[in-house]
């Protein structure tokens, strides 16, 4: 039976530009085992361009057709209902949303590092307490950024979105839009797909919520004792190398 192999990238293959071991052997085996491969990822600080690039300088033959992200789901988002967002993202994905409007409907946030300021996240807050739909590239807590972790975009829109008494909409991991847009994807049903992450609630609470198989790995972002967050406890993997004996 074919079954499909959903990667997250960082944390799981490779960690800041440093690869992961076992990475490399991991994929390839899976592909030589006949699994289908989408790697998906909320990054909303690289485009995909740029993420693809990485992925190949670090020896992973990826098609463009089987990289997901967050920040691509958004744009879908947008464009499909004709749109026009104030953008309050990471300089390297800002053009791929257009010209800033004269009068945005609507709020994109994402993981816009020094641009989350007083005074940006204020105008997000108005337009959002005005009617604008809020859509999250994301919605993680924190990110490993080095030895160290980071908040990522999660805290600014559950900050918005309580502040205006608002739901955002979710693109990206653990939306379960997002997962079944993946799935959708490959043909197969839920329960034929095997997400690998190493975020205890974006990567494998998500994915499970979605009808997907899941394993939380212990490398990238994951703290001892994640797995007991889950109910049932979440089933690990020391680390992507462990991915080949579980094939």
């Amino acid at each position: 039976m074919t079954k499909a192999l959903l990667l997250d990238l960082s944390g799981v293959l490779y960690d800041g530009d440093r690869l992961l071991p076992g990475a490399l052997e991991a994929v390839a085996h899976a592909r030589e085992q006949g699994w289908l491969l989408r790697f998906v990822t909320n990054t909303a600080t690289k485009s995909r361009e740029q993420i693809l690039d990485k992925l190949q300088a670090l020896g992973f033959n990826v098609e463009a057709e089987e990289l997901f992200t967050a920040p691509d789901a958004a744009l879908r988002y947008v464009q499909a209902r004709g749109m026009q967002p104030y953008t309050l993202v990471h300089p390297s994905i800002e053009a791929v949303f257009g010209v800033p409007p004269e009068a945005p409907d609507c709020v994109v946030l994402g993981d816009a590092r020094d641009g989350l300021s007083y005074a940006n996240l204020n105008r997000a807050f108005r337009l959002v307490k005005q009617g604008c739909p809020l859509i999250a590239i994301g919605d993680n807590k924190y990110f490993r950024d080095g030895d160290v972790l980071s908040l990522d975009a999660g805290p600014f829109v559950r900050a918005i979105a309580w502040a205006a008494d608002a739901e955002p909409v979710v693109m990206g991991k653990p939306s379960a839009a997002f997962f079944a847009e993946v799935v959708n994807s490959t043909g197969l049903a839920p329960e034929n797909c095997l997400m690998i992450g190493d975020d205890v609630f974006g990567d494998v609470d998500g994915a499970l919520q979605a009808g997907l198989e899941a394993r939380l790995v212990k490398t990238g972002k994951y703290q001892p004792g994640d797995e007991t967050r889950l109910s049932p406890p979440a089933q690990t993997l020391t680390s992507i190398a462990d991915l080949e004996t579980l094939l």
